[in-house]
């Protein structure tokens, strides 16, 4: 009889342990929460969420929805604005220098923000509603505040002769972790004499603006497997992180000349092939 009850308890263990493995994988998402919003680094995203009443004299009236939903989605507009203003586009500019310093700049960004989607919905029972809206931040958004010496790249060759047991490298992963290193629009990898390693001289901007600069990750095993490094990345390590916002990591000058002398390293890091891996 007992082994009439052991498919049973597999199973039982089998759906115990799925949701576990789920929620251990939304885990390795860079989420920067600001005030009511957050920014997804790893999705390329920034959102936030609006709560709205209807006035009290249209409390049971048909139109008391509609002005909480107005009321729900100009807060989370209002809130978008606050977490686009604190985002780092390097490691000594945030997206609120930007807007001071230029109107047009300031009136693009508010008309991307005039543009979010709402994602989600939530009714309340005391007739309130909860609005999470959404901007991309990739984009739109980064063509307006990526650094404007980012151009166009065309075909490259390797300046260095690639040593023989190199390798095809995909991809860089740039392990951060333990610097208390910060995401941001564009970052730098220099070596120990402060040489870029990689910046905005050596990608394209129209890979740098579909998809950032660099993707971003907490967990170096969804890093090396992210899409966007593919099938071969080489990794390195950290040392530290420079420049006020923590956003440029130094690396060793053995792992620099590493990636010089990658054979496709031109062409990868044109196409932004880079992930960052933060605590």
């Amino acid at each position: 009889m007992k082994n009439l009850h052991l498919p049973t308890a597999w199973m039982l263990a089998a759906l115990l342990l799925f949701p576990l493995a789920s929620s251990g994988s939304d885990s390795v998402a860079l989420i920067e929460s600001s005030g009511a919003g957050s920014v997804n680094w790893t999705e390329g995203y920034i959102e936030a969420k609006g709560i709205g009443a209807p006035p009290e004299k249209y409390y049971g009236k048909p139109n008391a929805r509609p002005l909480a939903m107005r009321a729900a989605k100009l807060d989370a507009l209002r809130n978008i604005l606050e977490v686009i203003n604190g985002v780092r586009v390097d490691s000594t500019t945030l997206v609120r220098d930007f807007t001071i310093q230029s109107d047009l700049i300031r009136t693009e960004v508010e008309g991307m923000v005039r543009g979010a989607q709402d994602v989600d919905t939530q009714y309340m029972s005391d007739g309130t509603v909860e609005m999470v809206m959404r901007v991309p931040l990739h984009g739109g958004f980064s063509e307006i505040l990526l650094p404007k010496d980012i151009q166009q790249v065309g075909s490259i060759t390797t300046a260095v002769a690639p040593k023989q047991d190199a390798g095809i490298y995909t991809g860089l992963v740039v392990d951060a972790r333990g610097l208390n290193a910060r995401p941001a629009m564009a970052p730098k990898v220099v070596d120990e004499n402060g040489q870029e390693v990689y910046g905005s001289a050596f990608v394209s901007r129209e890979f740098a603006v579909q998809q950032g600069m660099s993707g971003y990750a907490k967990a170096i095993e969804a890093a090396e497997k992210n899409e966007r490094v593919t099938d071969n990345p080489m990794t390195v390590k950290g040392l530290k992180t420079e420049g006020p916002g923590r956003c440029d990591i130094v690396v060793s000058n053995a792992d620099a000349s590493r990636v010089r002398n990658a054979a496709e390293h031109l062409s990868f890091m044109k196409k932004c092939r880079v992930m960052i891996v933060v605590d």
